[in-house]
């Protein structure tokens, strides 16, 4: 129940309530992002340089790198026409609510959380990218700009933590200028006042410590659930467009369901998080893609991330990026979901690491093509790279010092984004081929039905590969390169052959050369590619994307039951889903005709998902490698599964041999429930007696506390 001390409404300018009609497709498949850290782009408004209620912390000589420099909201929405003439149809910005007001300094003139990840208010806008009245203004001018260019917005969202606890505001958090708790301050319980993490890989403190002397965020509490959910609320009314959220390894992953489920439920929208790190090496690794296959939030590739990194700063073969493609391809069920960057705020840039525009070219190119949703860090397409400590944080948040349209990489860009978003949907939905490989060289091929791209890079700088014996899906025919020769490339001539494989005539691929060849097909039924939001509930608006859907409305049918069709287009229709029961089902789209389309995934949960605490006491005991898991009667609780994949945790012993989990759960159900040891060999051992009942509640949060039954 939420604190009747807070009471969370947002207010909105009657005009900018018209925003919420724009039209935000929840197939992210198809976009291009730009990250931008809001303070380092461009200076629009010098009137917010150094506000009165957080003075003292603006470096107008850009020599402080831990101060703000400038950049804000007005300054992004004055330069959007260079944004979209990059091709760039969706733009991520710095966290954008208020943070802490004061130097942190150690060492240092300034310290200053120009980075935006220290909040202090998530009800009011930063002064420093806005006003000193933290009012909404500015970011709803900069959303009506984006969306009349038909660039997205995405936010990023720091759902852990509030501000440093042991300085500046020692972690304050205040509801709309109320103050509400600190550090030192907290009867409500808030925050969890725990050490800092010292183990990365333990489950309880990844989730429940403090990371890096952030106060760390209690979303079990009823009020800081309502109190984060309402803020991004607030935001989607203002007209975001996403979320990408920060840390969520380090958020209560179970309450991170609900949180979900509460954005989709209030307006359509993409999430997708920073799970630090999700590579297949990583001992959390089936933790991370089990999230990520569950939840409907999407996760940052930092797989791909290293393995691009490796390949074109350090040479390594590119066997690295086809093995790691491959197993997350096999593990992650939305694969073409996943956020795949090179280049981030919080790592040195490609260039610092190999001062090589060719290799820039190259992973951008690789980026651009491969599976996933490609992000691009302003000052990329300018070359732009600090190597101060070797381009760390923060030397790799550079000033956006130049904005010039006409470099190799700001065209390369604007081609592959025209080719992802309106020429060929194999780059959005189609899946992933490696076609030939050496250390050197790549080939890979992107397939959706009869849409082909195939794509060959040599990172050489010096060597020329001599390629025969290439296969593709493309048609036979002769292929000139796409991107004109931008980077080298020249022709490509292919002769039939069957089942999808098309010998090429033999090529040389020259030196630090891109070229990408590609065939558009018409399809004869309808296809499906996409499906947004993947998890949801009877009534919730769901988008499916592909092509040739017809311009005369269809059918989308969840077994023999159909949903009710909202809009539909060719390559789009909007839907709500029916009231059919909980579990996981092939949905099938049909035309007009009734032709019928590929099925595609979307798992029905029995009603709006409520964050719901469970704990056994005195379980049995587990050995190194064996969990307690908790199963039950609906789909949130794994209908009964008994794996890792499918039961529900693994749940926390912070205090052996008690468990506790945090799960998200159908508000007003009566589910049952019971709990379950899974051995590190698989080996299933469930507790006794009848199966332990419980009603969630209709709102709020919950919790359960029973002992083991012997």
């Amino acid at each position: 129940m939420t604190s009747p001390r807070f009471r969370f409404v947002p207010v909105f300018t009657a005009a900018f309530l018209a925003l919420i009609c724009f039209a935000r497709a929840q197939d992210f498949k198809k976009q291009v992002i730009y990250q931008i850290v809001t303070d380092r782009f461009f200076n629009g408004d010098t009137t917010n340089d150094n506000p009165a209620q957080s003075a003292g912390l603006f470096d107008s000589t850009k020599t402080n790198w831990f101060a703000y420099w400038g950049g804000d909201l007005a300054g992004i929405q004055q330069k959007m026409l260079y944004i979209k003439g990059m091709g760039v149809t969706a733009i991520w910005i710095s966290p954008t609510v208020d943070n802490e007001n004061l130097n942190m300094a150690s060492g240092t003139p300034i310290s200053a959380p120009y980075h935006g990840y220290e909040a202090r208010d998530f009800m009011r806008v930063e002064e420093h990218f806005g006003s000193s009245s933290n009012s909404w203004t500015a970011f709803n001018n900069l959303v009506t700009a984006a969306h009349s260019n038909s660039i997205k917005v995405i936010v990023d969202f720091a759902n852990n933590h509030s501000n440093y606890n042991a300085g500046g505001e020692f972690g304050a958090l205040y509801n709309n200028g109320v103050f509400m708790a600190s550090d030192s301050n907290d009867p409500n319980g808030y925050f969890h006042h725990n050490p800092n993490i010292a183990d990365y890989n333990d489950r309880y403190q990844l989730q429940y410590y403090t990371l890096v002397g952030l106060e760390d965020l209690n979303q079990e509490n009823a009020t800081i659930d309502s109190y984060l959910k309402t803020a991004m609320h607030q935001f989607q009314t203002h007209g975001a467009d996403g979320f990408r959220l920060d840390a969520i390894k380090h958020v209560t992953w179970g309450w991170e369901y609900s949180l979900a489920n509460s954005v989709f439920n209030q307006s359509p929208s993409f999430l997708f998080g920073e799970w630090y790190n999700n590579n297949p090496s990583d001992p959390l690794y089936h933790d991370a893609y089990k999230f990520a296959n569950k939840s409907g939030i999407g996760e940052l590739d930092f797989g791909v991330n290293t393995a691009v990194r490796n390949v074109f700063a350090s040479n390594n073969n590119f066997s690295e990026i086809d093995g790691n493609i491959s197993a997350e391809n096999s593990n992650f069920a939305w694969n073409n979901d996943l956020v795949t960057f090179f280049d981030s705020h919080d790592e040195s840039r490609l260039l610092t690491l190999n001062n090589n525009n060719n290799r820039l070219h190259e992973a951008m190119a690789f980026l651009l093509t491969c599976r996933g949703i490609p992000v691009i860090l302003y000052g990329d397409e300018q070359y732009l790279h600090n190597d101060t400590n070797n381009g760390n944080d923060p030397y790799d948040r550079v000033w956006m010092s130049s904005f010039n349209t006409g470099t190799t990489a700001y065209q390369l860009i604007n081609k592959l984004a025209t080719l992802r978003q309106s020429s060929n949907d194999a780059l959005a939905y189609g899946g992933f081929q490696q076609r030939w490989i050496n250390s050197d060289v790549y080939i890979y091929e992107r397939r959706f039905f009869n849409d082909v791209v195939l794509v060959a890079i040599n990172k050489n700088d010096t060597t020329g590969y001599a390629i025969s014996g290439l296969f593709t899906a493309l048609p036979a025919g002769t292929y000139s390169d796409y991107l004109g020769g931008l980077l080298g490339g020249s022709g490509l001539t292919v002769t039939s052959g069957s089942g999808g494989n098309n010998p090429a005539n033999n090529f040389t691929l020259p030196a630090h050369t891109v070229a990408v060849w590609q065939s558009a097909g018409t399809p004869s039924a309808p296809e499906v590619g996409s499906i947004g939001p993947t998890v949801g509930q009877p009534g919730m608006k769901v988008t499916i994307a592909g092509k040739g859907f017809g311009a005369s409305t269809g059918q989308v049918l969840f077994g023999t039951t159909a949903s009710t069709v909202q809009t539909w287009s060719d390559t789009s229709v909007t839907f709500t889903v029916p009231s059919v029961g909980n579990g996981i089902y092939q949905v099938q789209l049909k035309n007009n005709s009734g032709t019928a389309a590929n099925t595609i995934q979307f798992t029905v949960l029995t009603a709006q998902l409520i964050p719901v605490t469970f704990t056994v006491n005195n379980a049995t005991p587990t050995n190194v490698g064996d969990y307690i898991f908790l199963t039950g009667s609906t789909i949130e609780l794994g209908n009964w599964g008994t794996t890792f994949e499918t039961a529900v945790g693994p749940m926390l012993d912070p205090n052996y041999p008690n468990w506790f989990l945090n799960a998200s759960l159908p508000a007003g159900a009566q589910v049952q429930f019971k709990f379950i040891k899974i051995a590190a060999n698989g080996t299933v051992t469930w507790e006794n007696g009848s199966n332990h009942q419980y009603t969630v509640p209709s709102s709020g949060t919950g919790s359960v506390n029973v002992n083991w039954q012997y």
